[in-house]
């Protein structure tokens, strides 16, 4: 085994031996009493309520789909030449800085709230 796998079985076991003492730590305070032990025949119920965050939703709903680039593949192949494949790249890459430049506020702004 590894040493740090044995040191963490080593310090589990003495919390675990800890827990198991009948007495508390040190001398009662005066007049403290302890809680009363349920009847051998009864159990005793508690309700326990763990609150739970609610998750924080980070993408906005008008950030919607992205856009349809005019520079696909069968749009380029479909150009008529080197000038309108040229148009049609520099379109698809005005289009996805825009959409970059939505998903990074997104991603800067759900940073922020989750601090």
């Amino acid at each position: 085994m590894s040493r740090t796998l044995v040191c963490g079985m080593v310090v589990a076991a003495a919390a675990l031996a800890g827990c198991a003492s009948p007495a508390p730590w040190g001398p009662a305070a005066p007049g403290a009493q302890r809680p009363a032990a349920a009847p051998s025949g009864e159990t005793q119920t508690r309700v326990v309520r763990v609150y739970v965050p609610r998750p924080i939703k980070c993408v906005p709903e008008t950030l919607g789909p992205p856009p349809t680039y005019p520079d696909s593949d069968a749009a380029l192949r479909d150009a008529g030449g080197a000038a309108d494949r040229y148009q049609l790249l520099a379109a698809g890459r005005i289009l996805r800085e825009e959409r970059l430049q939505r998903l990074e506020e997104i991603v800067r702004r759900c940073r922020a709230a989750a601090r």
